[in-house]
Formats: C-alpha cells, structure tokens, sequence
C-alpha cells in the first residue's frame, strides 16, 4: 500500500562544512517554502550526538511529529590501510555510521509510540564490495546495510520500515571532499563524467521508497546484479580489484 507523504514531517541529515553549504540548506528550505511546502534549516555537526539528536528534536518540534529520517550525512577518503591513522579510522565512522545510529535511535523515541515511521541510511554499492584504498568508507557503509537489514526485521512488527539506498558514482562534490581529506589522493582513478548519475535520481529512488516501502534503493540494476555476481565469484572480483592501480601501494 503506497504511504501518502502529505503532513508527513521529514529529517535529512547531509555532509556539510563552511557557509557555503550551510547557506545551500537555507536556499533549499526557502524554495520548499515558497512551493507551498513548509521546511527548517538546521545547522550541526551529525558527529556530535547532541547535534544530530537536534535535528529530530526540533522536528517535532516545529511540525509535532517525524515521520522519516534520512541518514545521509558521509564522506570518504582514499589511503592504503597501513598509512591511515587509527584517527581517521574512527572519525570515519563517527560520521557515516554511529551519526546513522544516534539519528535513527532519536527518530525511533518517537515513531515506535506512534507505530509508524521510515529510517533510510544512505549506504552505498560498495557496501557490498571492499575497494581498495577506500577500505575506510566501503565497511562504514556495509555496517550501514548490515544495520538497515538487522533492524528491517527487528522493527517492522513496531510498525517501522527501514531500507538503505545504495548510490553508485553520483555527480556530488564527495571526490572533491575525498581529495581534500586524502593526504595521498589519486590512489584510485575517478571514473569518467558520463560514469556519474545525477544527484536527483537518488533523490527521486528515495521519494519512491518513501512512498512505497522496500528493503533496498538501487539506482543502477547493471551494478546491483554485478556486485552479487561479485559475491558469488570472489575470485573474479579479487582479480577485477587487481586493476585499480596496484602500482600506488606505497602512497608516493
């Protein structure tokens, strides 16, 4: 049965830095606004607890209710395992996973006693893969999808859906961010420019979520059917991997 969205409030975290992106929320809130649509901009930090326990907080307080939350605050990182400090390692996954975990265990307090409510966690297709390089950002992202499936079941009796959107390369600024924060960056090659979606299709996958509950959000079946072919093969995959500049193990 399809879920209409009208009145059903909505939390979406997303990775953000500096005035720029800050000011980019306040424009999208204002359009959302002047549609018709009401919308809050609020600025934090997902990596503090209290900051993204916030974020549901003044949900409900500014609508009365959440009924989704959307964990798609992340970013990544290129480096070979051996010369990634233990820092960077946790910082990682204070991000992209434990920030998931306190904003579905904030949005929960609320929809369990409402017996209704939607958790995404914006994973990703290497959540079914390790990539060299990006081990860092592929096992944030497969506790992600190991948590979305474990809860799918725990929740759904409580009246919880809970489904993880696995994106392939989009046209975002996460290699941007990835080089930045890379000490070594171009370990691994970018793909090409028509190799990327546009950042709406996900969007629109997960308003179809929204509206129609699934499991799992893939926006590329070629992809989806190659990483389980991948599982199946490892052999294969372990060869594929050999490709991806084995030359740049010593980070020079």
């Amino acid at each position: 049965m399809a879920v209409l969205l009208s009145g059903k409030p909505i939390a979406i975290t997303g990775a953000s830095s500096g005035i720029g992106l800050a000011t980019a929320r306040l424009c999208a809130a204002a359009e959302i606004n002047a549609s018709g649509g009401r919308a809050i901009a609020v600025t934090c930090d997902v990596a503090d607890e209290a900051d993204s326990r916030r974020v549901v907080a003044r949900t409900v307080e500014e609508f009365g209710s959440v009924y989704a939350v959307f964990a798609n605050a992340g970013y990544g990182f290129e480096a070979p395992f051996d010369q990634t400090p233990d820092y960077d390692l946790r910082a990682i996954f204070e991000t992209n996973f434990w920030a998931s975990l306190t904003l579905a265990r904030a949005a929960l307090e609320h929809m369990i006693p409402a017996r209704q409510g939607h958790i995404l966690f914006c994973s990703s297709c290497v959540a079914k893969i390790g990539i060299p390089y990006f081990a860092a950002y592929s096992a944030t992202k497969a506790a992600q999808d190991h948590f979305a499936r474990a809860m799918r079941h725990e929740l759904r009796s409580k009246g919880v859906h809970v489904s993880s959107v696995h994106p392939v390369q989009t046209s975002t600024e996460f290699f941007d961010v990835a080089a930045e924060k890379s000490e070594h960056p171009g370990l691994v090659t970018r793909p090409p420019r028509f190799a990327f979606q546009p950042a709406e299709r996900v969007g629109r996958a997960v308003v179809r979520c929204l509206r129609k509950p699934r499991g799992e959000v893939w926006t590329s079946w070629p992809m989806r059917m190659a990483l389980g072919l991948s599982v199946m093969m490892p052999g294969v995959t372990d060869w594929a991997l050999t490709r991806i500049k084995p030359e740049a193990t010593s980070g020079e």
